[in-house]
């Protein structure tokens, strides 16, 4: 084939082959980017076509292997290779591992607010907690269904003023079991 023929016929192709590209990109610069280099490396290797084939079908396949080749060449790009001895590189990302340790302590600190108080109000609270509904609670403890929830009431209120006067306020108290 001809130098002339051959541009002739690659230039008759050009919208085909700018579709195909943006199929495989989806993104115009990367379309336009695949197809002239696609169009570089058709031109360097025109003696390779062997005339009577499919002159698309060749100009197609050249561009899917470019496609992939870059592909291949962005994956290995964003590997991250870590050769030190227990991987600290790959382990020491953005994320955080909490050991619990601190949630743990502020458990501990409640259970001992619950503990302090007054064991009227507390028992009600605890069996609630656990969650017996008002009425067993009130059938367990012989008590009327009104006084079982004015006793759970005054539980929260107290655990409320206690968790108030060690973190200052709830939100600080919740920002310390997120950890």
């Amino acid at each position: 084939m001809s130098t002339h023929d051959f541009q002739l016929n690659f230039n008759n192709l050009t919208p085909s082959l700018n579709s195909f590209a943006y199929n495989l990109t989806k993104n115009r610069e990367e379309a336009e980017d695949l197809y002239q280099e696609t169009a570089f490396r058709a031109y360097t290797n025109r003696d390779k076509f062997n005339p009577g084939t499919n002159f698309k079908a060749w100009l197609f396949t050249i561009m899917k292997n470019i496609f992939i080749n870059n592909y291949r060449r962005k994956v290995k790009m964003n590997t991250i290779m870590d050769a030190t001895d227990n991987n600290y590189y790959i382990n020491s990302g953005k994320n955080k591992i909490g050991n619990g340790g601190e949630a743990s302590i502020l458990m501990q600190e409640l259970d001992g607010m619950i503990e302090s108080l007054d064991v009227d109000i507390k028992q009600p609270f605890l069996m609630h907690f656990t969650g017996y509904k008002y009425q067993e609670i009130a059938d367990q403890l012989g008590l009327p269904l009104g006084t079982v929830k004015s006793r759970i009431f005054f539980a929260r209120k107290a655990l409320k003023e206690l968790i108030t006067k060690s973190y200052g306020s709830y939100e600080n108290l919740r920002a310390g079991m997120a950890v």
